[in-house]
């Protein structure tokens, strides 16, 4: 049996309802598509483009379509402080992270705008630094990490990684409080890295060339059962 639908005449409502959802479906599937795609390394040329200074922010230009959907999404809801939106953020770094360091990092950002709470470890308690780190780690590439920012610096499973070597997916440490690694996020690419920032504040994305970042950063750390370990494999504890 074979359906046909014939041009003129119209449409009924339920068949027009049903282009209208399948139309919705196509661009949010081609979003995600975008995003999952997406690898996690840029290229040096792109740094002049991605940061703007506090002071020029006010008068920075309106965005133009040249920018990405990943880009315009953190941008509309504040996400990229002191930064113009990057350009062309999911085609610069596609093809070139690890699958489960996309899947890391993907995850990371399904958190976006979550809360901050001292001792929070989920969606719905909120997140503290370390907490935030944990949790991503843990459910999606099943390696469970310390509890304590100065206790994932010092793990015995984790790898120092120098600053000109960051790859998507590695750990990145900061001195917030007057002590070294007293602070935790997770590396995005771009000079990127996501982060719960403070009470009062939310998950989201910072800049590491700005320079309150640059003057505090104390280290990164990779784990090498993230990108060697093949998925069903646990991680070792």
């Amino acid at each position: 049996m074979r359906f046909e639908i014939r041009p003129g005449g119209g449409s009924s409502p339920g068949l027009r309802a049903l282009k209208q959802r399948l139309a919705s479906l196509t661009t949010v599937v081609a979003l995600v598509l975008v995003s999952v795609t997406a690898s996690l390394t840029v290229t040096p040329a792109s740094h002049a483009q991605s940061i703007v200074a506090p002071a020029q922010a006010a008068s920075a230009p309106a965005r133009t379509e040249s920018e990405d959907p990943v880009s315009r999404f953190l941008s509309d809801r504040g996400l990229l402080p002191n930064t113009r939106p990057v350009v062309d953020f999911a085609q610069q770094m596609r093809g070139k992270a690890s699958d489960m360091a996309s899947e890391l990092v993907l995850s990371a950002m399904n958190f976006l705008g979550v809360p901050y709470r001292r001792g929070g470890q989920s969606r719905e308690q909120g997140f503290d630094c370390s907490g935030f780190t944990r949790h991503v780690f843990e459910n999606s590439v099943g390696l469970i990490l310390p509890r304590r920012a100065i206790e994932q610096a010092n793990s015995p499973d984790l790898i120092p990684v120098q600053q000109s070597e960051l790859k998507p997916g590695d750990l990145v440490f900061f001195n917030t409080l007057r002590h070294t690694f007293s602070h935790v996020g997770i590396y995005i690419g771009d000079n990127k890295f996501i982060h719960s920032p403070r009470a009062g504040g939310a998950v989201r994305v910072e800049d590491m060339r700005v320079s309150y970042w640059q003057q505090r950063f104390d280290g990164a750390r990779r784990a090498p059962a993230m990108v060697a370990r093949p998925p069903g494999i646990e991680a070792p504890k």
